[in-house]
């Protein structure tokens, strides 16, 4: 926590300082709760066929959004569960919060899941904060601040080829209705890579790649609050998002590739085919 501490401090009068310190404190507090729940009983109700909420989201969310409140009550808010519906991509300052990312893991007792808390600007992600509670493990970025994990900076990997490179990916909630082109992109991958994971928390992924431990992640249909944080996280560790065709991503772009940035071509070049198909 100290080695957090004075990685925060750094930034000082910067305007983004305070915005930065509270998502940190929101996600850290409402991560506490997720792993004082995580080993208890689980009330889960169906949102669709597989989307699936439990009380978890429901404690984190009220956990972050008092914090908000008090902190910064100016501030809109989109978040997955109780603020979810929007129309156009945003332009007044928002705050893009998912308090449970990886529900399902969450609720089968796989410790694969995080908060995800992000601030964004014209629908840009300006300050992005994904704290994995089971590992302790707290990951921020503020834009032109570089990217942090438990106050020690990352950058991506230096895998310069496909081949050997580790994947992740995940699957949209209507697979089990349209699941030919999600599996046809699965199949060129896992043929053209050294490997693929498919560990469900797309928040995580984009933290894993923004610390090099995976060197590329691909998803279609994904919220705006399950990749806000870690877009931000990739780009400021030295790495590249875009769409599948390798044209601009933001949060509110339905297909999302991300990489160390070396691999980038090769990336995009398998996944065009598949763009506004999936």
């Amino acid at each position: 926590m100290k080695r957090i501490e004075a990685c925060l401090a750094q930034y000082g009068s910067d305007p983004l300082a305070k915005i930065l310190r509270t998502a940190t404190q929101a996600a850290l507090k409402a991560g506490h709760i997720l792993a004082e729940l995580y080993h208890q009983p689980h009330q889960v109700r169906y949102k669709g066929e597989i989307d699936l909420v439990t009380e978890a989201d429901v404690a984190a969310e009220k956990c972050i959004l008092d914090i908000l409140a008090v902190q910064c009550p100016a501030i809109k808010i989109l978040s997955e569960e109780s603020h979810a519906v929007y129309g156009e991509v945003p332009r007044e300052p928002v705050w893009i919060i998912d308090p449970l990312d990886g529900t399902t893991n969450f609720a089968h007792g796989f410790p694969w899941f995080a908060v995800s808390i992000a601030y964004a600007e014209e629908g840009k992600s300006l300050v992005g904060v994904i704290y994995a509670p089971m590992r302790d493990e707290l990951f921020f970025s503020c834009k032109g601040g570089g990217a942090w994990l438990n106050g020690v900076k990352i950058k991506v990997s230096s895998t310069e080829e496909l081949l050997k490179s580790l994947l992740a990916t995940g699957f949209p909630y209507d697979v089990r209705e349209k699941p030919d082109a999600v599996l046809s992109a699965l199949r060129k991958f896992l043929t053209r890579s050294q490997g693929v994971r498919r560990a469900g928390a797309a928040a995580l992924d984009l933290a894993y790649v923004a610390c090099g431990r995976l060197d590329g992640f691909w998803e279609i249909k994904l919220k705006p609050w399950d990749t806000a944080a870690g877009l931000l996280l990739v780009e400021e560790a030295g790495g590249k998002i875009t769409d599948f065709r390798g044209g601009p991503y933001s949060p509110f772009v339905p297909e999302l590739a991300s990489s160390n940035g070396l691999i980038h071509g090769e990336l995009t070049a398998l996944l065009q085919e598949f763009s506004m198909n999936l």
